[in-house]
This record gives C-alpha cells, sequence and structure tokens, in this order.
C-alpha cells in the first residue's frame, strides 16, 4: 500500500497542499518533476535533510537533487541566529518530540535591506522501525515582498500615530458617522480632558463641536474656521463642561479636513487647530502695557520735574552772577569754595553747540532782564564714564531795595544721566513705535487679504439660496474653490511665516547631487509658466554633490520661480546655478514687468503690492524666501530695470565633495 506525505503551506493567504507519494511502483522522476513545478508554481522551495549524515540537500526545478551540504556550508545560505532555531527545531523533531515545527529564517547578506525572508516549514518524510525520522523535508517560503510590506505597513502606521501625537496642533478625528473616534495628547491638554478614554465613548459627535460650521458631512470639503466660544453660555450637556475645568472665553482657529476614498465617500474627518486665546489676551495685554507705558513715562517725567524744583529750591550747587562785573561765581555747598570764571572762560567750558546758548543766557542777565532762567548745558569736562558732563542751571534776579537787578542766584546740578536716560527712552520709545505701527499694518493687511476672499466665499455661498439661474451656480462654486484656495493659500503662508520668525524650523544638512535635482525643482516652479514665455534651465555640471538642506532650498527656488512666472508674460525666465569657493550661487532671470525704484526697498515687506495693486503671490512669499535663506546663513539680492525685468541672486553656503564640471564646447 502506497505511503503518502502530506505537506502544507500558505502562499498569498491561499493554502497549497503538497502530496508525495513514496510507492515505489509510481515513476519517481515524473513525482520529482511534478513536485518540482508546483514549488516553482508556488514560489517555493524544497530541501531534505538526513538525520544519520545532518546533510542537506535542494530539490532543483527540474526535480532533480542537488549537491549535498554538509552542515557548516548549509548553514552559509541562511543569517547565524537563524541557523541556530533551525538547528534546534530540526534536532526536537529528530529525537521524536515533535512532528512538524515551523522557522522564520533570513538569508546572509552585508546589508539588512538585501536580506530575504523565509518561512521554513519542517515535517518528517520517513520514519525508521524505531519510529524516529530517517529523512525530514523543508518547504521554504520566500516571504521577503509580505515582509517588506508589512514593514512598509507598521511604519506608516508608526509614523501616523508620531505625526498625530507629536503634532504641534490640537489633533481630532471623527469617523464617517461624526463620532469622536481619537484625539491627541495636545487637544486633551487644550480641552482639559484628563484620558483619552473620558471622551471616546461615543458621545461626543462633530455636529456638536462648536467650532464645526455645520456643513452638512456629505458636502463638506477642506474648511478654515476661527470662533468665539462663551463656555459659560453653552447648553449641551453630554460635553460635561464641569469634568473638563473649560469656563470663560476661548478664541480658537480650526481646520476640518473630511477623508474621501476614491468612490468620494467619506471615511472620516480631521480636525486640527490651536488655541489662539492666549495670543489674543496677549494682544490686548500689550495694548494696555503700552497705555500704562505711556502713562508711566509721563508719571515719570512729572517725578523728575518735582524732584528737579525740590532740588533746586534746596539747593545742590549754588551759583551767583554779576552782571556789573561780568563774573559768573560758582559755589560748593559742602566746602563753601568759590570759583570765579569770566563770560569768556564760562562760553568756552561748554560744548560748541551749547557756546550760543551760553552766549545768549548772559547776554540777557547782561541787559538785567526779571525772568528767570533755566537751561541746560553740555559742557567740555567728561566725568568718569567718559560722558561729556550736562548741567541745569536754575537762575533768578536778586533785586535791590529800588527794584533793580543786582544779581542773579541759582542752582545748578549734574542731569547727565538723566538726559542719557532720556536719550534712551527717546530711542526706546520710537522703536517700540515702530514695531507696533509693522504690527498693525501686518495686521492690518493680514485682516484684509483674508477678510477678501472670505467675503466672496459668503457672496456667492448666499446666492445660492436666493434666486438665481441654474446655469451661474458652475461659476459660482468656481468662484468659492477660487477663494477658498486663495484663502487657505495666505494661511498657510502666515502660519508658516509665524513659525519661521519664531525659528520654530530645524534645518538638515545631506549630501545632494544638485546637479540632478536642480531641473527638476526649477520645472515644479515653473508648471504656471504663461503660453509664450520660454523656460531656460543652464545646468552647467555633471555633477555636483554638496551638503545643503535640499527640502528648504527646493522651497526657496520653486517659490523664486513660480513668482517669476506670475510677472512674467512674454520673453523667457531662464534659471541658472553656479557653485565657487564654498558658495551655492543660484540665479533666476525673467523678462517680466519687473519692479519700480521706489518699490525695491520694501520687496520683502509682508504684502508688498505690484504697481497694479495686485499681490505678488499670496504676499508673502518673498519674505517667507528671505528668511528662509537667511536661517540657512546664505544671503539674497534683488535687482529689476521696471519693464524689462528682475534678476535675483541666492547665495547659500555649503561644501562640495565631488564636482564634475561639463566641458565647454
Amino acid at each position: 500500500m502506497p505511503q503518502y506525505l502530506y505537506a502544507t503551506t500558505k502562499v498569498n493567504k491561499t493554502k497549497t497542499t503538497i502530496i508525495l507519494c513514496m510507492n515505489q511502483d509510481i515513476d519517481i522522476k515524473k513525482q520529482k518533476a511534478r513536485l518540482a513545478l508546483i514549488m516553482k508554481t508556488s514560489n517555493l522551495r524544497l530541501w531534505f535533510y538526513d538525520p544519520t549524515t545532518r546533510h542537506s540537500c535542494y530539490l532543483s526545478e527540474e526535480g532533480e537533487y542537488e549537491r549535498e551540504y554538509i552542515p557548516a556550508d548549509f548553514a552559509k545560505f541562511f543569517h547565524r541566529d537563524d541557523v541556530d532555531k533551525m538547528s534546534y527545531e530540526i534536532f526536537a523533531i529528530c529525537e521524536g518530540k515533535i512532528d512538524t515545527a515551523k522557522v522564520n529564517a533570513r538569508s546572509r547578506a552585508k546589508n539588512e535591506s538585501d536580506c530575504r525572508h523565509y518561512e521554513i516549514t519542517f515535517s518528517v518524510m520517513s520514519r525508521g522501525a524505531d519510529g524516529l525520522p530517517t529523512s525530514l523535508m523543508a518547504i521554504q517560503h520566500d516571504v521577503t515582498d509580505e515582509y517588506r510590506r508589512q514593514q512598509k505597513i507598521n511604519q506608516l502606521l508608526m509614523r501616523y500615530h508620531t505625526i498625530f501625537n507629536s503634532s504641534l496642533l490640537d489633533m481630532l478625528y471623527y469617523d464617517k458617522n461624526g463620532v469622536l473616534t481619537d484625539i491627541n495628547e495636545r487637544a486633551c491638554a487644550a480641552f482639559g480632558v484628563k484620558t483619552r478614554e473620558q471622551v471616546l465613548d461615543g458621545s461626543f459627535l462633530l455636529k456638536n463641536n462648536p467650532f464645526f460650521s455645520q456643513i452638512p458631512l456629505s458636502e463638506m470639503t477642506n474648511t478654515l474656521a476661527g470662533s468665539i466660544i462663551d463656555f459659560r453660555d453653552f447648553n449641551l450637556p453630554e460635553y460635561r463642561l464641569d469634568d473638563f475645568g473649560l469656563k470663560g472665553k476661548m478664541y480658537y482657529e480650526s481646520t476640518i479636513n473630511p477623508i474621501r476614498n476614491e468612490q468620494g465617500e467619506l471615511e472620516g474627518v480631521y480636525m486640527s487647530g490651536h488655541d489662539v486665546s492666549e495670543m489674543v489676551n496677549s494682544y490686548h495685554r500689550q495694548q494696555n502695557s503700552v497705555r500704562q507705558l505711556q502713562k508711566a513715562n509721563d508719571n515719570i517725567r512729572q517725578y523728575i520735574a518735582n524732584i528737579d524744583y525740590a532740588l533746586s529750591v534746596s539747593g545742590v550747587q549754588l551759583v551767583n552772577y554779576y552782571p556789573h562785573s561780568y563774573t559768573f561765581e560758582l559755589i560748593n555747598r559742602e566746602t563753601r569754595q568759590k570759583l570765579r570764571m569770566s563770560q569768556l572762560r564760562c562760553i568756552r567750558l561748554a560744548s560748541p553747540r551749547f557756546r550760543r546758548t551760553v552766549n545768549s543766557a548772559l547776554n540777557r542777565m547782561d541787559h538785567l532782564t526779571k525772568r528767570g532762567i533755566i537751561q541746560a548745558i553740555e559742557i567740555e569736562i567728561r566725568d568718569k564714564k567718559g560722558r561729556q558732563i550736562w548741567l541745569l542751571f536754575n537762575m533768578v534776579p536778586m533785586l535791590n531795595e529800588q527794584g533793580e537787578v543786582e544779581r542773579y542766584f541759582g542752582t545748578y546740578r549734574d542731569i547727565t544721566d538723566m538726559v542719557e536716560t532720556e536719550q534712551r527712552l527717546a530711542v526706546e520709545t520710537k522703536k517700540a513705535q515702530e514695531t507696533e505701527l509693522l504690527k498693525q499694518a501686518f495686521l492690518t493687511n493680514m485682516s484684509y487679504e483674508i477678510r477678501t476672499p472670505l467675503n466672496n466665499i459668503i457672496g456667492y455661498a448666499g446666492l445660492f439660496t436666493g434666486e438665481h439661474d441654474q446655469k451661474d451656480e458652475p461659476v459660482f462654486i468656481d468662484q468659492i474653490k477660487h477663494s477658498t484656495n486663495e484663502l487657505l493659500l495666505v494661511v498657510n503662508d502666515i502660519l508658516y511665516l509665524s513659525r519661521l520668525e519664531a525659528n520654530m524650523e530645524e534645518y538638515k544638512k545631506d549630501m545632494v547631487d544638485f546637479a540632478s535635482s536642480f531641473e527638476a525643482y526649477c520645472r515644479n516652479g515653473l508648471s504656471n509658466i504663461n503660453p509664450g514665455v520660454q523656460p531656460i534651465i543652464q545646468q552647467p555640471f555633471n555633477k555636483l554633490l554638496v551638503d545643503i538642506d535640499s527640502h528648504h532650498v527646493s522651497m526657496v527656488l520653486e517659490r523664486l520661480c513660480a513668482l517669476a512666472c506670475m510677472m512674467t508674460q512674454h520673453g523667457s525666465i531662464t534659471a541658472s546655478y553656479e557653485y565657487h569657493r564654498g558658495d551655492l550661487t543660484i540665479r533666476i532671470d525673467d523678462t517680466g514687468s519687473g519692479f519700480k525704484a521706489e518699490v525695491l526697498p520694501h520687496i520683502f515687506d509682508h504684502f508688498t503690492r505690484r504697481e497694479n495693486g495686485g499681490l505678488l503671490g499670496s504676499g508673502l512669499d518673498l519674505a517667507i524666501v528671505q528668511l528662509l535663506v537667511k536661517q540657512m546663513g546664505g544671503t539674497i539680492e534683488v535687482q529689476s530695470d521696471y519693464g524689462k525685468g528682475v534678476s535675483v541672486w541666492v547665495s547659500i553656503p555649503c561644501t562640495a565633495s565631488v564636482i564634475e564640471r561639463k566641458r565647454e564646447n
């Protein structure tokens, strides 16, 4: 009676059964050929192990036995750690402890990425009189592709969880039914949630979210919203505000992004956002601080005036002027020593810019004016800090019995510190005013640029509710989409610019073949080039290996090329680069409209407008490019001839390890 041996393995989730017939009456060669064909079709290999000799041999694709391998040679096919696992299972089968075993093994390779992964199933092929195996069969299934696919899936899942949980924004995920199913730690902290399970019980719905715009899920697109929520007037019991400790007002900016499959069916909704209450409150506090500072400055000036008056009344140092003898007398209040000086010496003692002032004051006293004289004067003498001394004189006329001026008596004191403080205060006040004006201008422009597309969206959306021709609806939709894209572009650039100004952007240099990447960067930036404009990309190197941050360099290059496309209606746009002594210099030339001379000094300002009043891109592109280049240690220069075009140079420091320049014809 023939003996049959069944061996089972799985290939792509389907079960493949191999039946070996051990009857000597059947043609062994045909059986082997048939078995080899089955193995090849199933992406399997079959090898046998002899417990007596400990030799192994593979079954070839033709159904023949290959040469025998001793254990040392056969072990070279597999990773040494996996050889030990295989040996352990083989010995267990040979000793009769188990009948079958399965081992995951790797091929031996220098790099882990080059390893092949196998799933090997061991089973008994024949047994001796004592019941112990005399021959083992191993089915070796190559599962490398499946393993790598699973690894990729695991990496994607890990990346998703990492980004979701470590995002700088609050992240919430709702399923297709609008039920909250995931929330990151930052969002938990923002809304006072102690544990994620506290809000993942199925009771928190998107439609009840106060930051949700109430657009039906079936019609929802990416939506940006800004909300002011007063939780004291919030009447949704299922949100259990007392458990979260939410009180007062919250200013919140959020983006709601629906996720749809290829058939357009909703699969879930992502909501990201952040609490801007602190920023808004900080702005309010700043305005209040400015008012308080102004008030404090006024109080300080008044206080200083009161102190000066008190000191002048009490007299720190005394002074007399005798108009009849033209003599100026200084009296030390403590030592009572007197120092007499002539008018000429008094004038020369003052610094050159105050000599005319001193002469004028002396002339008034010589003419016996009955009005007091208060004058601050800078003199040529310097103090220990090397500063020219300022003296404040307060002179009053002294009358005799006939009411005539006999002399002038007064006091003087050193006000050098006060003058220096006032000068610094004036400089800092001017800087603060300029900074405040810049902030006000930026906020005004930002508000205007956001409101303009938002008003368009609201206006065209409102047309749907009124009487209208259905033929006009595609126009309304196109305008809404266009305004939405403009709004999203401006908001993204504002957020990214804020990130750059806060020095939150990370830069990482890698060795990059810039010669092979340059053209691709340019093509991406020139994708919207106007018809009739010729793109010219000059490539002076066959290979240029430099250490740069390719991601941020590509952002700079693509934005500059995109701006050139916007400004050029005819002619050409030329992109080129050069490497010289540790600097990678990129140049973009166009034959567009260019900028007027008075516009160039403000070319990197926020929301700079062109001559026609329109923004160039989002209005922040050049400001972002300048910050990126500066933070990478580089420089940027713009030259323009109005009506003839613009030339932009970007220089980034880097080190080249390989330079292969093209030969010139």
